[in-house]
């Protein structure tokens, strides 16, 4: 039976792994734009070194508040006495002596913890490395406390009053999944923030690339979505880079060359077209890609053979072909989950922190064996952070419910140093006052929970990353459109 023209396109298309340069087809009518910067954007001062950008994003809302906990005794209403109190009837608190030291000179003499799983794993695992609480001790590792969605600024009394605008939909997962990724909490967004930094920076820091600038090794997402930006989705390994993209059912038979030739030639035809030249345009770029990634030098370092080890290691094979991609600056996005533990949370985040940690850590030494890890910041995000006040009771049964201000990890060779970033609260650090229905609390009475309202807003946080990785203040309120509604857009914690 005869194909048409269209069925042919539709079929071939069809069998190109090309999951990411599709995602975009919304945008079909300004594809042509793709090479082009609107015209009221003037040039800034920009790092003219390669610098990337890595999201691992915890689906599903990590519990915070037994990742990074208080270590000291003193007077304080957020020690660990205010957190065992908290949680250790449910069962849910930590062990004291369990947790792993960090100093914190932001505050003092007083000390915190992080979550054992993010130290060195016993040697019956079978893996090599110490984790990420080393990195503190190298000034390699940095904490953002009690981050999240905002509009702008928020006391306690605003939200109670709603003097303030909140965040649409909080504590809702896909809403604060989307808030977090595309850095807007006041309206729904169709792009995503990391997609908008491509739709700038691309004409002036990859003008020759020959992949996009941004990467997703975990499918489609908002966060890699811009207005002219075609972001790129690949799988993860042990996948090769020469696989990824391959076209399916071209051999080297002399009907599949034909038939390869043919469907090149129909790609040219019908381009006045938007839809059929925007499906051509995605597809001349994947087989283009295809090509650049056709060979490709494999890493030094020894990751763990998870998801997210497999993922992280697809990054930084991608990063170790730089040079021959033409590409100056990259982001990827990957994730791990799920972190939505409304039961059994022990068991379930001691799992996905360690293989986060491991799996991190590991990225963070191929990336110091590739003389670049100053140029490379690896960061964490989440659609929120969980009740301080536990859900059930019991090991196997305990978990968290829904809250809203998060902390962050952020890893790299830039960092200023190891310590707490972020705006202060009331008590005078970035740190919340972990009691409910205290001056965080955006509960009230009794029925209070504990769900920290963030100082720190994901706007806030995104702009230093941005900062960092060169995007101009001209640009700034392009990529995070409510960034005027803060004081402060850098928050400090990595070097120019």
């Amino acid at each position: 039976m005869k194909q048409t023209r269209r069925e042919f396109i539709a079929k071939s298309g069809a069998a190109l792994s090309m999951v990411g340069l599709a995602t975009q087809a919304n945008h079909f009518g300004l594809m042509s734009a793709m090479a082009q910067k609107s015209d009221d954007q003037t040039q800034g001062d920009a790092p003219s070194d390669y610098r990337a950008l890595v999201m691992v994003f915890f689906a599903g809302g990590n519990d915070g508040n037994n990742m990074v906990i208080p270590n000291h005794s003193d007077a304080s209403v957020s020690n660990y006495s205010a957190y065992s109190t908290a949680r250790a009837t449910q069962g849910l608190a930590l062990a004291q002596n369990t947790l792993l030291p960090i100093s914190v000179p932001r505050i003092g003499n007083l000390t915190y913890g992080l979550n054992p799983s993010l130290g060195i794993l016993p040697v019956a695992t079978n893996i090599v490395n110490n984790g990420i609480h080393e990195l503190w001790g190298q000034g390699k590792m940095a904490i953002l406390p009690n981050v999240g969605t905002l509009v702008r600024p928020m006391t306690r009394t605003q939200y109670q009053n709603g003097s303030v605008q909140k965040p649409f939909q909080l504590y809702s997962h896909s809403d604060q999944v989307s808030q977090y990724q595309s850095g807007r909490s006041d309206v729904q967004s169709f792009t995503g923030w990391g997609g908008r930094i491509s739709d700038r920076r691309t004409t002036e820091d990859n003008p020759t690339g020959l992949v996009p600038m941004i990467s997703s090794i975990a499918g489609s997402q908002l966060f890699t979505a811009g207005q002219v930006t075609l972001p790129m989705a690949i799988a993860a390994a042990p996948t090769g880079l020469n696989n990824v993209l391959a076209l399916n059912g071209f051999g080297t038979s002399a009907a599949e060359v034909a038939r390869r030739t043919a469907y090149t030639n129909l790609r040219s035809q019908d381009l006045s077209q938007n839809v059929i030249a925007a499906a051509s345009n995605i597809t001349n770029q994947a087989v283009a890609a295809n090509a650049a990634l056709a060979t490709f030098q494999e890493v030094t370092a020894t990751f763990p053979n998870t998801s997210i080890g497999n993922q992280l290691k697809q990054v930084a094979r991608l990063i170790k072909k730089r040079t021959d991609l033409t590409v100056n600056r990259q982001i990827f996005y990957v994730q791990i989950g799920s972190f939505d533990t409304h039961t059994n949370q022990l068991a379930t985040q001691t799992n996905l922190l360690t293989q986060f940690s491991q799996a991190t850590r590991a990225f963070y030494d191929e990336m110091v064996l590739q003389g670049i890890s100053d140029k490379v910041t690896t960061f964490t995000m989440s659609d929120f952070c969980r009740t301080f006040n536990p859900a059930g009771s019991g090991s196997a049964t305990v978990g968290s419910d829904h809250a809203w201000g998060n902390h962050h990890i952020v890893i790299g060779g830039a960092l200023s140093g190891a310590d707490f970033y972020g705006i202060n609260n009331a008590s005078g650090t970035p740190f919340p006052t972990i009691v409910q229905n205290g001056p965080d609390d955006a509960d009230n009475g009794t029925n209070a929970r504990g769900r920290w309202i963030p100082t720190t807003s994901v706007e806030q946080y995104a702009a230093t990353l941005a900062k960092w990785y060169g995007v101009t203040p001209t640009d700034m309120p392009f990529v995070f459109p409510n960034i005027a509604n803060y004081t402060t857009t850098d928050l400090g914690f990595l070097l120019p």
